[in-house]
């Protein structure tokens, strides 16, 4: 029973003992009892004697026989409740699919009479005292589930967030009750909203605006969100959406003014309309993007602020940005130990398209880290703008299920169905979600259901593929006009003040656009590049003086007297206390972790992700311990003196598209926080493409976005099959220009641990940029990718490693070759002194973008006999990077021959079985190294 009361107080006297007779039968024969009467056994376990006869609703005076008829009732109740929302009157053009819920007295055998002798306690457990029968409960249940407000909260499992849902619901405290001045305001801005889009379709015919017109209402819902974050003391409100209304939230709810958006129209520079308060940023990367995609940030008076994120046109892939945004912008991080978390301090609106809801799986994967440790933010608010139609595809050819929304119900998320042509339950349905936000700390999806009054943009016709939907819609009326005649039937206004109203809107914008038709029509948009992004990232010294290296080190290996660590393990870790011995060297993931305790003491903290990220996926990182006897986690960077930043690596859920958009978003928000995403393997970086694609890449370049988003894709042919051996490296190339990130494939700890360095100390300068690694798997523990203790105490990030031992006799130099990552290491092993090598030199080329042309310049000039430059990779020849590296050699050679040594063009990226790679493999070693 949905109120959570026991069915078996409505018995008492011989009913009771019926109940319990049967209750002894069941126990023993349950196929001879009543299947109803048993579901309730099974559901409420053995009928009990009433606690108290004090019941304001007695039971004792109903007939001895209807115990049946009670259960029915109690069923019809459910019954509404759990499939009131199949007939709710929520679909504007009533097109929605067609259901019969069955809640009909009848289908359950009861007649008025039965219900009125019900109590009213049995059906609802906090009834209004105007409700004195069951009849009435059963009306009112029907009242509430089957207006234009729709629940779904069934499939809630908590039982104490199940009961506050249902008691809210059935307390009418959603039906909003607004003033005569509140209702006049929201007529007001009703006007303003659809006034918008009139003024537009008039005034630039053909313009593509991608209109909120018959969704106006989504408008209405977030203005309510905004005011109820004012009543909480919210600090930030971050909203994703894609383009659908995107114009009229920026103008309406970010209050861009009116001529800075009329000027994108007309094609003249809108700087001049730009609030001189400070009220209202926007920015601009060179080479810009539709004003449909485009963001900005309002702060209000009240002290809240709203951002609206900057998105691409891929629906959805928003959603973990804004997220990740959220996040940071709740943490505080200028304390060691981990970040600490105020869920008040901002909350994420995220706006679906009704196709892309249940036809984009990043949506799911949003949901399904939502309550998760490392990446809730105490709820989001989701709202589907949902217009029953995706391009030209209606519902029926969209989804599997009977609405959209329907995936959010697989991670308990309560789903409130609201029709858009009542504003006024669209801003108690937004109050309901705050409020629930604030309770629960969960996400809740808000179906916001209208249509579509045009085409996809308004250049379409879509009674060419939509004749049915579109006629109605063309004989449907607005939301502003419904509204308003309901406010002339309630005697608020006379029906002349609607047309007045609209046409001073109308006049509003005139005069806002006559004002932007004084400007000078611009020419062709200028493509300026900042000279911070065009001179790269500056040499920065990112040496550590050793003494504090080695503090850091013991304080890293000394924990605390009850803590047991799993002996393997410490035998493993007290192996970094040799290289401060003078045995040893200091390998990958030791090298990353004394990088992070320097960069922590410097001020700034840290954020690393990834699935396994905490131990790393190949058993080298191990930030987090786990007590061998009771499971506790110890976090030793915690504890280094000097810190005062936090740290936190989150092992991730098996996600990486949302997971990557996430760790950007977290970036974007706090520039003083080194966010690292690290894939368990190169290729499952695939997964995430969209985000290196649409944000990560050209973000600044489309928005002047900054970002210093450390990512690692571990990256190698090592003979275990096609998978798992490539990050695709040729890709994160092609995307390379304008300075806009750097690649690196790194063959040591010591570059390592200064680049590592380097991204954190420029992280607030305009040269930041992000860093993408092709990061080692077996070169981990590889002794020639090890750094002595000297090499991190000095120096700083060097984009190329000329090959020790190599060289040394400049004349007899006649091949240079250039390798990087576990390739330059293989050629190293090799070589081993040089000696026999004296026709060749070898050169690593740690960093891939920026290319380092000067530098490789400077060291041909040293060698005048050389005649031939080899690329050499473990890559296939159509991948990796060759094709990228091979026009910059060209460049560079003058006469020099250019050649490439590596495995031929493949469709796979690498071998299936070992053998087979180790012939290859050494066939690429040996060509490389051969004299000409």
């Amino acid at each position: 029973m949905s109120n959570n009361q026991s069915p078996w107080s409505a018995f008492s006297g011989p009913n009771l003992g019926y109940v319990m007779e049967q209750y002894d039968l069941f126990l023993q024969s349950p196929e001879e009892v009543d299947a109803e009467l048993a579901s309730l056994f099974k559901q409420y376990g053995a009928p009990v004697l009433p606690t108290s006869t004090n019941s304001s609703t007695s039971s004792s005076d109903l007939a001895p026989n209807n115990f049946g008829k009670v259960l029915n009732a109690i069923k019809l109740a459910d019954a509404i409740r759990t499939h009131g929302h199949l007939t709710a009157n929520i679909y504007p053009l009533n097109d929605g699919p067609k259901v019969n819920p069955k809640i009909d007295a009848s289908t359950y055998g009861l007649t008025d009479q039965d219900l009125r002798e019900v109590p009213v306690s049995l059906l609802i457990s906090k009834a209004a005292s105007n409700i004195t029968n069951g009849l009435e409960a059963i009306e009112h249940l029907k009242s509430i589930y089957t207006n234009k407000i729709a629940y779904e909260i069934a499939h809630i499992v908590n039982a104490e967030e199940h009961a506050w849902l249902q008691d809210k619901i059935e307390s009418s405290a959603i039906q909003n009750k607004l003033s005569p001045e509140d209702k006049k305001q929201l007529l007001k801005r009703l006007t303003e909203i659809e006034g918008f889009e009139k003024f537009i379709h008039r005034t630039f015919v053909g313009a593509k605006r991608f209109s909120i017109e018959g969704l106006d209402s989504l408008v209405v819902l977030m203005d309510e969100l905004v005011r109820q974050s004012d009543t909480t003391n919210t600090k930030q409100v971050n909203i994703g959406m894609a383009h659908r209304g995107r114009l009229n939230v920026l103008t309406h709810v970010l209050q861009k003014p009116y001529e800075m958006m009329f000027a994108e129209f007309a094609h003249v520079p809108n700087e001049s309309f730009l609030p001189k308060d400070g009220s209202l940023e926007i920015s601009e990367g060179w080479y810009g993007d539709a004003k449909y995609h485009k963001g900005a940030t309002f702060h209000s008076q009240s002290g809240l602020t709203l951002k609206l994120a900057y998105n691409p046109s891929h629906l959805e892939v928003v959603s973990p940005v804004v997220t990740g945004q959220t996040r940071a912008a709740q943490e505080t991080t200028n304390v060691a130990g981990y970040p600490v978390q105020d869920k008040n301090a901002a909350f994420a609106i995220l706006v679906h398209g009704d196709a892309a809801f249940p036809g984009q799986g990043v949506v799911t994967e949003v949901l399904n880290y939502s309550r998760v440790r490392g990446f809730q933010t105490g709820g989001s608010i989701h709202i589907i703008a949902n217009n029953m139609i995706g391009f030209t595809t209606e519902h029926f050819d969209s989804r599997s299920t009977h609405y959209s929304s329907d995936p959010a119900k697989g991670y308990e998320v309560p789903v409130i169905h609201v029709n858009a042509d009542d504003p006024e339950s669209v801003i108690g349905v937004a109050k309901f979600a705050y409020e629930y936000r604030q309770r629960f700390g969960k996400d809740i999806v808000i179906d916001l259901l209208g249509y579509r009054r045009y085409g996809h943009n308004e250049m379409d016709e879509p009674l060419v593929t939509n004749p049915v939907m579109y006629h109605a819609v063309h004989k449907h009326p607005t939301v502003r006009e419904i509204y308003g005649q309901q406010l002339v039937d309630e005697k608020m206004i006379e029906s002349n003040e609607i047309e007045t109203l609209d046409e001073s809107v109308f006049n509003d914008m005139q005069k806002a656009y006559d004002r932007v038709k004084e400007l000078p029509q611009s020419t062709v948009h200028e493509i300026v590049i900042p000279a911070a992004v065009l001179n790269g990232m500056p040499d920065v010294q990112t040496g550590v003086e050793e003494s504090k290296l080695a503090k850091i080190n013991e304080e890293l290996l000394t924990w605390p007297n009850e803590f047991t660590p799993f002996k393997k393990l410490e035998k493993i870790l007290k192996r970094r206390e040799e290289p401060f011995n003078g045995k040893g060297k200091v390998d990958w993931g030791h090298a990353e972790t004394l990088a992070f305790a320097t960069i922590l003491q410097d001020g700034n903290s840290i954020r690393l992700t990834g699935q396994d990220a905490q131990r790393g996926t190949f058993s080298h990182r191990h930030l987090v311990l786990h007590d061998a006897v009771t499971g506790d986690e110890l976090t030793p960077i915690h504890h280094i003196s000097e810190s005062n930043s936090s740290f936190v690596v989150h092992n991730s859920p098996l996600t990486e598209s949302a997971i990557l958009g996430y760790e950007f978003g977290y970036n974007l928000e706090d520039n003083n926080s080194l966010s690292i995403w690290e894939a368990q393997y190169g290729d499952f970086a695939n997964m995430a493409q969209v985000m290196f694609d649409n944000f990560i890449s050209s973000a600044r370049a489309k928005w002047g976005l900054k970002s210093g988003l450390v990512m690692l894709l571990p990256h190698a042919a090592e003979g275990q099959g096609a998978e798992h051996s490539s990050a695709r490296l040729e890709r994160y190339l092609e995307l390379a220009a304008e300075n806009n990130w750097t690649v690196a494939n790194l063959s040591s700890a010591a570059n390592y641990f200064h680049v590592l360095r380097r991204q954190a100390i420029k992280l607030k300068d305009e040269s930041i940029r992000p860093l993408l690694i092709v990061s080692p798997k077996s070169l981990l523990r590889h002794p020639l990718v090890g750094a002595s203790v000297a090499e991190l105490t000095t120096g700083k990030f060097e984009p190329l490693i000329e090959q020790p031992g190599l060289g040394k006799q400049v004349d007899k130099v006649e091949k240079i070759v250039f390798a990087s990552g576990k390739l330059a290491i293989d050629l190293a092993d090799k070589v081993k002194d040089g000696s026999s090598f004296d026709h060749l030199h070898i050169i690593r080329v740690e960093q891939l973008y920026p290319f380092p042309a000067k530098k490789i310049e400077e060291i041909l000039e040293r060698y005048p006999n050389v005649k031939q430059l080899t690329w050499a990779q473990e890559e296939p020849e159509n991948m990796g990077s060759w094709n990228y590296a091979l026009p910059r050699l060209l460049d560079l050679a003058n006469d020099k021959k250019v050649t490439y040594v590596g495995r031929i063009h493949r469709s796979s990226p690498a071998e299936g079985d070992m053998d087979t790679y180790k012939v290859e493999q050494t066939r690429i070693i040996e060509e490389a190294l051969n004299s000409i």
